[in-house]
């Protein structure tokens, strides 16, 4: 879109906020990048430069805008609904690939030379992956910076500097100010938080419609692992350097993000990983503007406009619940995924709640015996073969998975059938298309609504909802009353 002169132009003059993330404002006469929507007046057109990431406005030497926060824009919505290379690099950067592997590492996960991924990231984003990453470390740096306590050292280290100058050099030069100044400016008026909890904001587009979301996760929540307590959904968290704590917050204009991490060097990952659990980087404007042109889905877009897609922060566990899941209701889901994670899960500290287990490891669950499993037997075989395949890395559901590949090393497992793989490929892997017409809730609706209910019929009316056929599905199931369609109680 960066390319779009007039359209940019056009955004940025309204201070549209529609557009935040999907292209950077910068201004020749004041060397500063900002989002489309900054408060403050905007440029002459031609001292407008536009940039397709936060990373390109930076290498060009602009620093962010003090006011807008660039920075801290939703990402994106093409890093999500689209299963291309430069799609697939750039959530593996999120995931914090090139802070463990560097670019070889990034370019192994990906299946291509670290040349062929360096051109195409360059080509599409106006930076190679460093910078990108360095973006991000900049981002990860700001946010401690601005809610801990934390020796700028210590910040440092968990924002995945390799050294104290590069740190101060990168923070002056994208925020143009010192570390100690961005702290001080930072803590005038803010509220003091639990020693050890940061406490952020997860931007979105408007509009976003709360309830099935967090309806759905709080109804499925499994338990240990997974709560809804004082009016947010709490959960554990499995991440590279350890393990944390995290509970989100429904807002109007932001998610409130409480973060317990036992290493600040997955802070990052973390932010990201409940980004896509929440689908906060979705673009409901264009999901809505293609729903709303089929008659029997537009009263329900108008209704209740912004439905996101629950998702996961670990498409492997969602894998393993959704087979846990198959023909049994969802409070039997959650018992099978309770048990489990008691059996199986390490034990997680949590004082300020009822959380006491991280969901297990795949390679506990590869090494686990079926027969325990309360399963009909050809369950547990499909579970066994499930955890073995995603123990072993052959089948990969990872941040920067191949969609395609994914399905059919799904679809070859025992047991595992196109309502299993559709919703792991909906909620896990995070496709915007995937869709589920044998879904026993998806065929119920269709029936209320005058929809084909046969699996075939209603694919070939669903043509007209891609790419978002996942959207469609959330608007389907919410015309039901099962309790995934409402905000908990307390």
């Amino acid at each position: 879109m960066h390319n779009d002169t007039e359209r940019c132009v056009r955004a940025v003059q309204s201070k549209d906020a529609r557009f935040d993330g999907w292209f950077y404002t910068a201004v020749i006469t004041t060397g500063i990048y900002c989002r489309p929507s900054c408060p403050v007046v905007p440029p002459k057109p031609e001292n407008m430069r536009f940039y397709p990431s936060a990373a390109a406005a930076q290498q060009a030497g602009f620093r962010a805008c003090k006011r807008c926060r660039p920075d801290a824009t939703p990402g994106s919505p093409l890093w999500n609904e689209r299963a291309d290379l430069v799609a697939r690099a750039m959530r593996l950067i999120a995931d914090g690939v090139i802070d463990a592997g560097g670019v070889p590492g990034l370019a192994a996960r990906l299946g291509y030379s670290v040349r062929q991924v360096e051109r195409q990231l360059l080509a599409e984003l106006g930076a190679g992956p460093l910078a990108l990453a360095r973006a991000q470390r900049a981002q990860t740096a700001r946010l401690l910076i601005e809610t801990s306590a934390l020796p700028m050292a210590d910040v440092a280290f968990a924002a995945g500097f390799a050294s104290i100058r590069a740190f101060n050099d990168t923070v002056r030069e994208v925020f143009a100010l010192s570390p100690t100044e961005l702290r001080r400016r930072a803590s005038r008026g803010q509220p003091a938080t639990a020693p050890g909890v940061l406490s952020l904001r997860l931007p979105f587009r408007l509009p976003l419609c709360p309830d099935s979301l967090f309806g759905h996760l709080a109804a499925t929540a499994v338990p240990g692992v997974e709560e809804w307590r004082d009016g947010a959904y709490r959960r554990t968290l499995r991440l590279p350097h350890g393990r944390g704590i995290v509970a989100l917050r429904p807002g109007p204009e932001h998610i409130a993000c409480q973060l317990s991490l036992t290493d600040l060097r997955d802070l990052a990952i973390a932010i990201s990983r409940c980004r896509r659990l929440l689908d906060l980087d979705a673009d409901p404007v264009a999901v809505a503007d293609l729903l709303s042109g089929d008659p029997v889905l537009a009263p329900l877009v108008a209704k209740a406009p912004g439905r996101r897609v629950p998702r996961t922060v670990d498409a492997a566990e969602f894998a393993v619940r959704a087979v846990l899941g198959q023909q049994v209701s969802t409070a039997a889901a959650r018992t099978h995924a309770g048990r489990l994670a008691a059996a199986h899960g390490e034990q997680a500290d949590d004082p300020a709640g009822g959380l006491s287990r991280l969901f297990p490891s795949m390679d506990a669950l590869a090494g686990a015996d079926p027969a325990t499993l309360a399963l009909p037997g050809a369950r547990r075989a499909s579970f066994a073969a499930l955890a073995t395949a995603l123990a072993s890395g052959s089948v990969d559901l990872s941040a920067g998975s191949d969609w395609a590949r994914a399905r059919a090393g799904l679809a070859a497992l025992p047991g595992v059938g196109a309502w299993t793989v559709e919703t792991i490929a909906m909620r896990g892997l995070g496709d915007p298309d995937a869709f589920v017409p044998g879904d026993l809730g998806v065929r119920a609706a269709a029936a209320s609504l005058g929809l084909p209910v046969t699996p075939a019929a209603l694919r070939r009316r669903a043509a007209a909802w891609r790419p978002w056929r996942s959207y469609a599905v959330q608007y389907l199931w919410a015309t039901g009353e099962h309790a995934i369609n409402r905000l908990p109680a307390g």
